[in-house]
């Protein structure tokens, strides 16, 4: 018989053939609008934004009365306060504030004096038991990036941002066509030579657990002309394609061909064992693979292939399979021609793990039932020794093993729309950022606790930023500055300028909101009340913190402050004016040891791309280019 079909590609080569030629063709996930109320479990196709603040009003944050702050001020102990009835509002948890207040007293700290009114013994600051406007999710804030699977929590802060729909991934239907003579349904009572079709009913279980809807069709004899009929009834319905069996060179394997036919075959033979005789094609932008009739062989293409076809599908990495350490109980002998991959069992022996290798025929079903994890040999390799050590993936109680690049420090929108970015390439790790100011991204890499932090600390003697905050904290090095991006900082005020602020020395006549301690904004406040002559105790207001540029801005919009510093981008979300101060240097503290991490590189590199850049340019009050 003449064998013409058949490359012995590696396993990773085929892989990057394969998954390129698919991109090539189109090939990602489709997507689906939802209500956000049944959302939970699915997977957005594009980053969410808030649409309203969260609260979208001052709400009491207790039981009690609503006052002016002042009205209070020099309440004691030694000397009580007496509140009459015109000088608070009862509210209760929720409530908005009313206009004229700015605190709220909690019911346990009232006293009862009589006719309406309450004795108090401890003043309150302005907001305090107050949710202000913005306080959980401010308009425009990223709730999730693209990619981001929908938890409960997640589906909750959708609504509470106005996001009652949002887009999500479709979930990707596969369509299984058994096919063979030889092939019969299910059935206690088989005749002599039929084979019961039991493929699709795994392909299935297996399809479900990545993710996707499985449609299985009815057995296709081995016909050419009945094959590819079945073929394009199901690319007509469905987003993948599995040909069950006919995929090896025998007189009757059709799969192949039948797909060359229709659109292309991008590899045929994986130098891997078992499982080599599998098609990796495509028809119309749509996955078509050819499984091996051989189970063992089939769920091993399943497995290693077809599991991350399924994952693209979903906008996702298909997720990793946990790892263990184990000792080989058995010596194994394997071919040079291919990566085998070997079913073992696993058990604990005197303190260790031991991986006793299980029956290696590719029609044993029963060596995945009962296998504990898989191990692999590589192509290069005849074998292992017994007493080698090895690593085993675990396909029982799995455990998805995470990567997660921490950024830590100043707040820009410009992490988030990074993060989106890596998500939508399709970057097998998420970024998780959290905002504790440039001085808190400082002391987070010395101490071990993220791989990079965002900083813009202004050196008031010599006009530059960040080098001497770096050299003063990490004398000895153990770090590194990776250049950011330009921006400019200014005071955010109302649309039209009602207050009519031309400079920074305007916020002495006006309601400030500043950002928290240590935060590089804060820092750059401070140097400017210095150059003009002013302390923080005339600015009302310099006691006010926010943590993010966005929720100065809403609080301004929101009508709580007046004025306060902050970035062009933030500015332009809320319909403010903006009047600049300064272009600072907005750049990333890398702790030396991650400089050359991938996740690092990946999201410094994407930074710097032209995408982002143009991105950055659409946002506004960004300089990419120095």
């Amino acid at each position: 018989m003449k064998h013409n079909y058949l490359n012995n590609t590696p396993l990773d080569e085929a892989k990057r053939i394969y998954f390129d030629h698919l991109r090539g063709a189109g090939f990602g996930p489709r997507s689906e609008r939802v209500k956000s109320t049944d959302g939970c479990g699915r997977v957005l196709t594009g980053a969410v934004y808030a649409k309203i603040c969260s609260p979208h009003y001052n709400a009491s944050a207790m039981d009690g009365v609503a006052v002016r702050a002042r009205d209070t001020y020099g309440a004691s102990e030694a000397a009580p306060l007496t509140l009459a009835k015109e000088q608070y509002d009862v509210v209760d948890t929720g409530d908005p504030i009313p206009e004229n207040r700015d605190a709220v007293i909690m019911v346990e700290d009232l006293i009862d004096a009589g006719d309406g009114a309450y004795r108090i013994v401890a003043a309150v600051h302005p907001w305090q038991n107050v949710r202000q406007v913005g306080e959980d999710l401010c308009m425009g804030d990223m709730i999730a990036p693209s990619g981001t699977a929908l938890t409960p929590a997640l589906c909750g802060a959708l609504l509470a941002g106005g996001v009652t729909e949002t887009e999500v991934v479709r979930t990707p239907v596969v369509g299984v066509i058994p096919t063979g003579d030889e092939i019969v349904p299910p059935t206690d009572s088989p005749e002599t030579g039929d084979i019961i079709e039991f493929n699709s009913t795994v392909f299935k279980g297996m399809l479900a657990e990545a993710g996707a809807l499985c449609r299985v069709y009815p057995i296709t004899p081995d016909r050419k002309d009945r094959i590819a009929a079945a073929l394009q009834t199901a690319l007509a319905e469905c987003d993948i394609v599995l040909v069950s069996a006919g995929s090896s060179a025998g007189r009757d394997d059709y799969t192949a061909e039948i797909i060359a036919s229709l659109g292309t075959v991008a590899v045929h033979g994986v130098a891997i064992k078992p499982g080599k005789p599998a098609v990796l094609g495509e028809v119309g932008g749509k996955p078509v693979i050819g499984l091996p009739g051989y189970p063992v062989s089939a769920i091993v293409i399943m497995e290693e292939i077809v599991r991350e076809v399924v994952a693209r599908a979903c906008g996702r990495a298909a997720p990793a399979r946990a790892t263990l350490r184990a000792v080989l109980g058995k010596k194994i002998v394997s071919s040079l021609k291919y990566t085998e991959f070997v079913r073992v069992a696993l058990g604990r022996i005197g303190g260790r793990v031991t991986a006793s290798p299980l029956p290696r025929g590719a029609g044993v079903i029963t060596s995945f039932t009962k296998a504990d994890g898989i191990l692999t040999v590589p192509q290069d390799c005849e074998g292992l020794e017994a007493g080698t050590e090895v690593e085993v993936r675990l396909l029982k109680d799995p455990a998805r093993i995470d990567r997660t690049l921490i950024v830590t420090g100043s707040h820009d929108p410009l992490i988030d729309e990074v993060s989106d970015a890596l998500s939508r390439g399709g970057a097998p790790f998420r970024v998780s950022s959290t905002h504790v100011g440039s001085m808190g991204a400082i002391f987070a890499v010395r101490d071990g606790l993220a791989h990079m932090g965002a900083i813009h600390l202004l050196d008031g003697e010599t006009g530059e930023y960040n080098r001497s905050y770096v050299e003063k904290w990490f004398p000895e090095g153990g770090a590194v500055i990776e250049k950011g991006v330009g921006r400019v900082q200014g005071l955010m005020v109302k649309k039209g300028n009602p207050l009519g602020i031309r400079e920074f020395a305007d916020i002495a006549r006006c309601r400030y909101v500043n950002r928290q301690r240590g935060a590089g904004t804060r820092i750059l406040c401070d140097h400017l009340l210095r150059l003009n002559g002013l302390s923080p105790e005339a600015i009302d207001g310099y006691e006010n913190e926010e943590f993010t540029h966005t929720a100065v801005a809403a609080l301004i919009a929101a009508g709580n402050a007046d004025a306060g510093l902050g970035i062009y981008s933030a500015a332009r979300m809320y319909d403010l004016d903006f009047i600049p101060i300064c272009t600072e240097t907005y750049d990333f503290l890398v702790a030396e040891q991650y400089r050359d991490d991938p996740m690092v590189r990946a999201f410094l590199e994407t930074l710097r791309s032209p995408q982002m850049k143009a991105r950055l340019k659409a946002m506004g009050g960004y300089l990419t280019e120095d």
